[in-house]
């Protein structure tokens, strides 16, 4: 069996690591032609960080990465609504990881070419289109070199939100649904704030700052520090005057304004914004969730099957548990296409929760309750909204999302 991989992001590359290690050949066709450093931070939750363990490359990881021990959720005006413990700090088996995007994607690339082959990931290979017939599928790419086609038994639409193998999937679907929201991102070296370990989380869903260290500064007491700020510009659904593009540069006359919103007392975030030469804009997108992401020998995976807010921290996590599932069923099914079909049945529904709660702020709702219920700082946020309530939204994502602490257990 021989699997194509449409886009070699975080989700096409552990795919084809999972599909190696069950002994299923693939081959990743990626449209940029060169694999940089690009991007800020994220955060990989336990109950992917377990499944990479299983590939062989926490290690590499964990020495690029912070180990996250601690999660503050507070108004913008810095009131607490909720802490907790996070990774091993919280009783997991395995630490939560806040990693800078392009290292987590450099050590995956590493790995798959190092078990695989160095042409496993064929770049500036943008697959455009396939063509199924009764045995084989057979897709067509587009590069500096012109035209190709490559020919496999199964191919795996790992491509983003703006997924070529999905728009021919469902065809009428359309582009991508604005939030309304605006997101701007970026890192740089910082001085260290509380333990050196902790996400601080302040406002809700239409007006939010976030700052968290993502790997070892360039000094003992500074880290590489991850930023990111949401803001409501316009209607949910309204129409986007250009598209998304992780790469946009933001104007910095843009943000700076938004930042009078916040108070975070442990951090100067106008010094820290201002530290930062370079930061990016995007506007915040999902897609509807699909009904069916299987069709014959060609499947979905990743962002290019449920595009999610990034609420929660789980978009990663997502493709990551998709690709293990995956491998699972390609490697005990007698019928590769039943294989998929299995597949969907088993991530679908469970992803596309995840993309609903997204929508609605995702464990990061419980500030936007208590923000909606008060006009600033209160002396008892008990009385705005009971523990027993807060508890419910935050504990009750990551039930649904799999990653309480009764869920993540190692094998």
């Amino acid at each position: 069996m021989k699997v194509l991989i449409a886009g070699g992001g975080i989700g096409g590359l552990i795919a084809a690591l999972f599909l190696h290690r069950k002994g299923i050949d693939c081959e990743i066709h990626e449209r940029v032609p060169e694999i940089q450093e690009v991007g800020v931070g994220l955060t990989i939750l336990p109950h992917a960080v377990i499944l990479l363990s299983e590939l062989g490359i926490f290690d590499a990881l964990d020495k690029e990465s912070i180990r996250t021990e601690y999660m503050y959720f507070r108004t913008r005006w810095g009131q607490t609504v909720w802490e907790e413990p996070r990774g091993l700090a919280a009783g997991y088996p395995i630490p939560q990881l806040s990693i800078h995007r392009g290292r987590l994607h450099a050590a995956l690339f590493d790995a798959v070419r190092e078990r695989l082959s160095p042409g496993a990931v064929q770049l500036g290979s943008n697959v455009t289109s396939f063509v199924e017939t009764d045995s084989k599928v057979r897709i067509t790419t587009a590069g500096a070199s012109g035209v190709a086609e490559y020919e496999g038994d199964l191919l795996v639409g790992a491509d983003g939100i703006h997924s070529a193998v999905r728009r021919q999937l469902h065809p009428h679907e359309g582009v991508p649904r604005w939030s309304g929201r605006m997101l701007w991102r970026g890192a740089t070296d910082w001085p260290v704030f509380l333990d050196g370990r902790t996400i601080i989380n302040s406002g809700g869903a239409d007006k939010k700052f976030i700052v968290y260290p993502i790997a070892a500064g360039e000094e003992a007491a500074t880290r590489l520090t991850n930023w990111a700020a949401v803001v409501r510009v316009a209607d949910a659904g309204s129409a986007l005057q250009q598209r998304e593009d992780w790469s946009r540069e933001a104007l910095r006359e843009d943000l700076v304004p938004v930042l009078d919103d916040f108070l975070v007392p442990e951090v100067n975030i106008k010094d820290l914004v201002a530290a930062t030469p370079t930061f990016w804009e995007f506007p915040m997108c999902d897609r509807e969730p699909l009904a069916h992401w299987s069709f014959g020998r060609t499947t979905l995976l990743g962002d290019a099957a449920h595009p999610m807010y990034p609420f929660g921290a789980n978009g990663a996590a997502q493709a990551i548990i998709d690709a293990k599932c995956i491998s699972e069923r390609l490697a005990s099914a007698a019928d590769p296409i039943e294989a998929l079909k299995q597949y969907e049945i088993e991530r679908l529904e469970p992803a596309n929760k995840v993309v609903s709660m997204n929508r609605s702020a995702g464990p990061e709702g419980v500030i936007d309750t208590v923000e909606a219920r008060c006009n600033g700082p209160v002396k008892d946020v008990d009385k705005v909204m009971p523990f027993a309530e807060r508890e419910a939204i935050v504990r009750g994502y990551a039930k649904a999302a799999g990653f309480a602490r009764d869920q993540v257990r190692r094998n």
